[in-house]
């Protein structure tokens, strides 16, 4: 018997309009209803997340959850209450920004109430349209100085360019970073060892639920920690390979066809 899902946002849950199906809505209503915990796991904050969940009816809710900055914070939705965080240091934040701005790529920080978007180009401005963030217009990163960071990222379309960055970042930032990719255009920074699979136990040790009673269901490189740690795997159809590969599981639909509404038919109800 699964007891908890950790489930992917982007491409996953959510279709290309960033909505949760009616069908998948009322799937995710029935299987809460016997007493599954539904956790959208993302690479964005709480409240970036807000209209996700409203259409899931978790929004400010007791008992509900949320993974955010790609298992940098683990969240009780009412409130919001962190239950636990993994934060970045200022040092490590201000390094990368300035290894990043040396290349073509947008930069997006993290604290736990905004991301700071620098450098950002019309795609990524577009891309970003529903997503709350404040666009920065400088290089000044002094003032995060005193806030909790969680995550940074960057941004360019091409896949290869950021698989490039990454091997021409120095040695001593990279052995201190979890890096992953997400969307098709992001390469993703955490303190190492923060992922999304260290924080599906984190979450299932606090709601006192076995791990052989989780389940993660995703489609991308950033998702791959949760997909080995939980108990079943699951990639949706348009799932990169690699994370087909490591799940248990492919399901028939993709994201734009209630794939998550199909795993809970099929695993739960």
């Amino acid at each position: 018997m699964y007891r908890l899902i950790a489930c992917d946002l982007d491409e996953t849950l959510l279709d290309k309009g960033r909505h949760v199906s009616k069908r998948t809505q009322e799937t995710i209503k029935m299987a809460e209803a016997q007493g599954l915990v539904f956790a959208p796991a993302t690479g964005r904050g709480f409240y970036s997340i807000k209209q996700t969940l409203e259409e899931l009816d978790a929004a400010n809710k007791a008992n509900h959850y949320m993974i955010g900055f790609n298992g940098g914070v683990v969240v009780e939705n009412q409130g919001p209450t962190i239950i636990k965080d993994f934060p970045m240091s200022y040092d490590i934040l201000s390094r990368l920004f300035e290894f990043g701005s040396n290349y073509e790529v947008a930069i997006h920080l993290y604290t736990f109430d905004q991301t700071y978007v620098y450098h950002s180009n019309p795609e990524e401005d577009t891309y970003l349209t529903t997503i709350p963030h404040e666009k920065r217009f400088d290089d000044d990163i002094h003032f995060l100085k005193d806030q909790i960071c969680y995550k940074a990222l960057f941004q360019n379309l091409d896949r290869s360019y950021l698989e490039q960055l990454e091997q021409e970042m120095p040695k001593e930032l990279h052995d201190v970073l979890e890096i992953s990719y997400s969307s098709n255009r992001y390469i993703e920074f955490n303190p190492k060892g923060v992922n999304k699979g260290a924080a599906l136990r984190t979450l299932a040790d606090h709601l006192s639920i076995p791990m052989n009673e989780t389940i993660a269901i995703g489609d991308n490189i950033n998702d791959l920690a949760m997909i080995h740690e939980a108990e079943l795997g699951i990639a949706v159809a348009n799932a990169v390979p690699a994370v087909k590969e490591a799940a248990q599981h492919t399901t028939v639909a993709d994201h734009e066809q209630s794939a998550v509404a199909e795993v809970i038919e099929t695993f739960i109800l």
